[in-house]
């Protein structure tokens, strides 16, 4: 919306074309339909970074409409791209903005910004870069930050001044965002310093390296970048398991055995599992999450395309199961439940098994009780 105004105030009201690559998290063509854009999707290569030819070929394409370029930067590939300086000049010298989504920004800080890649305006996830949770789907804060060109439209407020002299209308009901969670961030900012958010990037890059490594060779890295590394999160291909009759969804549902909650799934490629450790994740947690991969690769590596009764396809396993008088299952409890030794010492106990994902994303299920239910006796 700030793009926009910043179009309008100099005359260009049909400036509407915001690029967008194909690996985008689907909230970013969500959020320049919503600010009035219409958006034009543009390639990626064989190695997930953007498609420099086509875009080039877009923007030029458009150059009397180019409003903006979105992107993400380290993408949700999980690379530096080193062209993304050349990506930028391509949309400035065709009269649009870059728009960078801030989601990746705890690979940038301390060791690169949004100004100097190129970027116009930047929103800052402080629900992931800077300490604010965001379990259950809050509470989410994205401040924006921008070049000197935008700063005239940053949005106003009807009670309390904020903004530049030709803001656009309020975009959040508090002035200044949530203070609960604005003023964590601060402490955490400050608390850190300029040396320690640039030591925390750096360990979230280590981070994801070192898990890269020690899953080599049971799990490939889908995306590198020029010199073999990932940035701050990898994705892992899944897809040759399928030869074992084995999808992502069934390695996903194995890890809760083992006590994890299993990284995000087939995102941005199908068949695929993206991990991001973080800069908050000790060695020991992620020696043994790696262990609990590892394991389960070597249980993928026993089962047959064929054969649906095993421990992956059966897993979760909840006490229940466990505890029942009987059971059938051609493999122990003991390795259902209790796969690795670290489980007996802190075992977390599904409370159920499967739901059908697919059905329950796609109907509305109410559970709620009968008005008879409130009725008194």
């Amino acid at each position: 919306m700030v793009i926009r105004a910043y179009h309008e105030s100099r005359g260009d009201h049909h400036r509407n074309i915001c690029l967008i690559p194909s690996s985008a998290h689907g909230t970013n063509p969500a959020s320049a339909v919503m600010a009035g854009m219409k958006v034009v999707v543009t390639k990626s290569t064989e190695k997930g970074n953007i498609d420099i030819d086509d875009l080039r070929e877009k923007a030029e394409l458009h150059k009397d409409n180019l409003a903006a370029l979105m992107v993400t930067y380290p993408p949700p590939h999980g690379v530096y791209e080193a062209s993304l300086g050349d990506i930028t000049k391509i949309i400035h010298d065709n009269g649009g903005q870059v728009y960078m989504d801030g989601a990746n920004m705890n690979a940038q800080v301390g060791l690169t910004n949004p100004g100097n890649i190129g970027a116009d305006v930047c929103h800052l996830n402080l629900h992931k870069t800077f300490a604010i949770p965001h379990g259950g789907g809050g509470p989410g804060v994205g401040p924006i930050c921008v070049a000197k060109q935008l700063v005239p439209f940053l949005p106003s407020n009807p009670l309390v001044k904020t903004g530049g002299d030709q803001a656009i209308t309020a975009i959040s009901a508090a002035p200044f965002g949530s203070s609960l969670a604005c003023l964590i961030s601060y402490g955490y900012i400050k608390m850190l310093g300029a040396s320690g958010l640039k030591r925390s990037t750096e360990v979230a890059i280590l981070n994801a390296n070192y898990i890269k490594k020690r899953l080599q060779g049971s799990f490939e890295t889908l995306y590198s970048g020029e010199l073999g590394r990932a940035a701050h999160e990898m994705i892992i291909d899944c897809r040759p398991f399928k030869a074992h009759g084995i999808e992502v969804v069934d390695i996903a549902k194995r890890l809760m055995d083992y006590g994890f909650h299993a990284p995000t799934v087939s995102f941005p490629v199908a068949g695929t599992m993206m991990i991001e450790p973080t800069e908050s994740e000790s060695k020991q947690e992620m020696d043994r999450f790696c262990d609990a991969m590892i394991s389960i690769k070597h249980e993928i590596d026993s089962v047959s395309k064929d054969d649906d009764n095993n421990v992956l396809k059966n897993a979760p396993h909840t006490m229940n199961m466990i505890t029942d008088d009987e059971w059938l299952l051609p493999y122990s409890r003991q390795q259902a439940a209790f796969p690795l030794d670290y489980v007996r010492d802190n075992k977390f106990w599904p409370s159920v098994r499967r739901v059908d994902d697919a059905y329950g994303d796609r109907n509305l299920i109410c559970t709620c009780a009968p008005i008879e239910a409130y009725m008194e006796a």
